[in-house]
């Protein structure tokens, strides 16, 4: 699919010197970036729901134990 894409001109200057450095197109390395974006976050979800059932601590909490353990 095309599309169109905004990007800032330093950057795109960059992108366009590392496809010509490897070889590839600006289209592979940003459909690269996007694939690689969309997993971190499909593994980002999967780690929240593997600890949903983990016991929580508030902010306050979590202060008082690091003053506590002499952390602050």
């Amino acid at each position: 699919m095309r599309t169109t894409i905004t990007i800032n001109d330093t950057l795109f200057k960059s992108l366009k010197m590392h496809a010509a450095g490897t070889g590839q197109t600006i289209s592979a390395l940003v459909e690269d970036a996007v694939k690689e974006q969309l997993l971190e976050d499909a593994y980002d979800l999967d780690t929240i729901q593997k600890r949903l059932d983990e016991p929580r601590l508030s902010f306050d909490e979590l202060v008082k134990q690091f003053k506590s353990e002499g952390l602050l």
